[in-house]
């Protein structure tokens, strides 16, 4: 699996890593070994969130005894982002994953703690080890500039956001926010949410062909759109081994510029939005 430098802090963090949103919703078993195939596969970086129920019971279970092989990665909610708020969020997400650290934690949207208390929160954190970076989630570019100012620079190590071939507004003004200032852009819901390109639809259909051409399949060419640029990485979620493999399947695919152009043709940016979109 291909590995890119993360943040302005550069670590190595594999491009195609492992979301868990709804992933406790699947069959406890099962949603293990998919983690634990995608782990096998490369795809080692693994993003959680305490929002999403048990997922990260679920990780803590799937990474028992692999925890160095793992770019661990939780969030916190804007409502328990103050001071003392987001230091006791994070203590309660490492006791469900069984870990002492997370290798990057992340704001989960723009809420009401003043950014300034919510990174001297993530500052302590640094310094008592309990994780080794942070970043942000659905900030557009106006929050982005407001973080920088509160965080200082080059302490922002990431910006997670809805990017999927049918909702590319972050190519706008966000991602080449990120990449001028060294932020990593991460990719959540690679896929659109229920929503993945109909074969029977035009776009779907140039998908299937550009596919067909690499002896791939539709959702790797879709994920290796989406990190051509060298600042983005992605987190598909996958429920079962099988799905897991075809995920990490994409790392090793090569897109020409002739199947990016068609791409770009079949899936138009459209305009910018007032708003960056988030689920």
């Amino acid at each position: 699996m291909e590995s890119r430098s993360f943040g302005p802090v550069p670590r190595e963090v594999a491009v195609i890593g492992q979301g868990t949103w709804y992933i406790d919703d699947a069959h406890r078993p099962t949603a293990v070994a998919a983690l634990r195939r995608g782990l096998d596969l490369g795809m080692t970086h693994v993003d959680t969130a305490e929002m999403y129920g048990d997922a990260e019971i679920v990780i803590g279970e799937a990474i028992t005894g692999r925890r160095d092989e793992v770019f661990l990665v939780s969030k916190v909610l804007p409502h328990n982002a103050s001071r003392d708020g987001t230091v006791a969020a994070c203590e309660r997400s490492l006791a469900r994953l069984r870990t002492d650290r997370l290798d990057c934690y992340l704001l989960h949207w723009p809420g009401p703690h003043p950014l300034e208390d919510t990174f001297a929160a993530f500052e302590r954190l640094r310094e008592q080890g309990k994780i080794r970076s942070w970043g942000v989630s659905n900030f557009d570019v106006p929050d982005l500039e407001a973080a920088w100012k509160a965080g200082g620079e080059g302490l922002i190590a990431c910006n997670q956001v809805l990017y999927h071939l049918e909702e590319r507004a972050i190519e706008h003004a966000v991602q080449p926010w990120c990449e001028a200032h060294g932020v990593a852009v991460v990719a959540y819901s690679p896929f659109g949410h229920g929503s993945f390109p109909d074969p029977r639809m035009p776009g779907g259909r140039v998908l299937a062909d550009i596919a067909g051409s690499h002896g791939a399949t539709a959702r790797q060419v879709a994920l290796q759109f989406l990190v051509r640029r060298p600042s983005t990485f992605t987190i598909p979620k996958a429920s079962s081994p099988e799905h897991a493999a075809d995920n990490a399947g994409a790392g090793t695919l090569s897109l020409t510029e002739a199947d990016i152009a068609r791409l770009d043709a079949a899936f138009p940016l459209g305009p910018r939005p007032r708003r960056l979109p988030m689920l």
